[in-house]
């Protein structure tokens, strides 16, 4: 991936959230305070998100078929026009309301608005209108964070013929987070964080990762999460979390800080 620009920033810290789908139809007042402590903290926020729930509805009543293959929305010609129209035009805008009531200054982006994320076909004949990104344009962020706005970017991209495509929002988190140098990733879900044989783990490493994919442990949805998480740590961002609504969870480290 390449960016149009990237801006090293120094002086304070920078985090970018990524909400689930079904975790942005139950926010909760907890979790607007525990944002707005994060930023009288100085911590700058970008947040991310998918819709998941409320695409199903919406390919439900056009009685659109869609399935999941290896964590990813399989996205036919049909479904993409849905995707598209119900992430930009219902979930962005539903939750840059609910950030705005609650004292939060953001505004809503997706991958067309100043080509901020350009992307092309993951493969058109496995996966249909799913999209891989290709660059993000850095300098469009870095202006309105230091406006002192929020970002709050649906996970659709768009490439060079103008075609919509949907992209898996941990790989948006992750692939915008490694772009501006975030100090941290937070991927926001409906469950708490990894669970192994019943339990939350608190901290894990990318080689149990691994062997808990191979036994199946780890699967579905979860394995885009926790690649993208390990690809972020790879790149040089110090700490990727895995968390519920209050922003506790599981936190993945590198080997060598566990060593």
């Amino acid at each position: 991936m390449t960016t149009f620009k990237l801006t090293h920033h120094t002086a304070r810290k920078r985090m970018v959230i990524k909400l689930g789908g079904s975790t942005l139809e139950g926010l909760n007042e907890e979790f607007f305070e525990n944002f707005k402590k994060l930023q009288n903290e100085g911590v700058e926020l970008i947040i991310t998100h998918g819709g998941g729930p409320a695409i199903n509805r919406e390919l439900a009543a056009s009685q659109v078929e869609s399935h999941a293959l290896n964590g990813i929305r399989v996205t036919s010609e049909l479904a993409i026009d849905i995707v598209q129209s119900t992430l930009i035009g219902k979930v962005n805008p539903a939750l840059v309301h609910e950030l705005t009531a609650a004292g939060i200054m953001a505004v809503g982006l997706n991958g067309f608005d100043g080509q901020l994320i350009a992307a092309d076909f993951l493969d058109k004949d496995i996966y249909g209108y799913v999209g891989e990104i290709k660059a993000v344009n850095t300098s469009l962020l870095e202006a309105l964070i230091s406006s002192g706005l929020v970002p709050v970017i649906a996970c659709v991209g768009a490439n060079a013929k103008g075609q919509a495509l949907n992209i898996n929002g941990d790989t948006v988190a992750s692939e915008i987070a490694l772009a501006i140098g975030a100090d941290s990733l937070l991927l926001v879900t409906d469950v708490k964080g990894i669970r192994i044989n019943d339990e939350f783990q608190t901290k894990v490493t990318p080689s149990l990762i691994g062997k808990w994919i191979e036994e199946g442990h780890i699967y579905g949805g979860m394995i885009p999460k926790v690649q993208g998480a390990i690809d972020c740590l790879n790149a040089g961002i110090p700490s990727v979390q895995i968390v519920g609504d209050t922003l506790v969870g599981t936190t993945i480290l590198s080997e060598e800080l566990v060593r």
